[in-house]
């Protein structure tokens, strides 16, 4: 898959802004300060087309991306963060479970993990929701550039055990080096092709 123009939508705060039609959407979501934004700039080829920070859980909304006029990319909200309250974090995670709940024409999930860390709790809690409610989803596994050869295989190894899935499902990425892009782009095209 080729991405020729990627642009920026629109955000969602609320349920009421959760976009609802059948344009595909290939949904991202994750830790924060997992990488999200850096992905999704490295898979557009655009820099600051999703917006990165250095203050974890600066995503705190839905963001849509319009892809080739043709799908559309969704950013979720950052789950876990530190320096809020709970009851904002619960504010953000519902958000997250009414676009899973609404979205009309969802055809995957990428769930987001650091290659150097086994999945939290909260990413055994994503997968979960989506196995239990049907929805597609693959593993990206994040800053692949921080470790071997060997110790992205040992890591690879973990991750699967951890969250009980294939190793197929897993795409390791890095958008440092663009390690990974070309196979998710195809999977991506795959899934909205199916």
């Amino acid at each position: 898959m080729k991405i020729t123009s990627a642009k920026y939508i629109t955000s969602a705060v609320s349920k009421r802004g959760i976009i609802l039609d059948d344009v595909p959407e290939i949904s991202f979501v994750g830790r924060s300060n997992v990488g999200k934004s850096s992905l999704i700039n490295n898979l557009v080829g655009i820099k600051k087309l999703a917006k990165t920070s250095s203050t974890p859980g600066l995503t705190k909304m839905v963001n849509y991306f319009d892809i080739n006029g043709e799908m559309r990319f969704v950013d979720l909200p950052g789950y876990g963060y530190a320096k809020v309250g709970k009851g904002q974090k619960d504010l953000w995670s519902s958000l997250i479970g009414e676009y899973l709940a609404l979205s009309q024409s969802l055809k995957l999930v990428f769930v987001l993990v650091d290659i150097r860390h086994e999945p939290s709790e909260l990413d055994h809690m994503m997968i979960d929701y989506l196995i239990h409610n049907n929805i597609p989803f693959a593993v990206i596994a994040t800053k692949a550039d921080k470790l071997s050869k060997a110790g992205i295989a040992k890591s690879l190894q973990v991750i699967s055990k951890s969250l009980n899935i294939r190793k197929e499902m897993i795409f390791v990425h890095s958008s440092e080096s663009s390690l990974g892009k070309e196979k998710i782009l195809e999977f991506i095209e795959n899934t909205i092709k199916e």
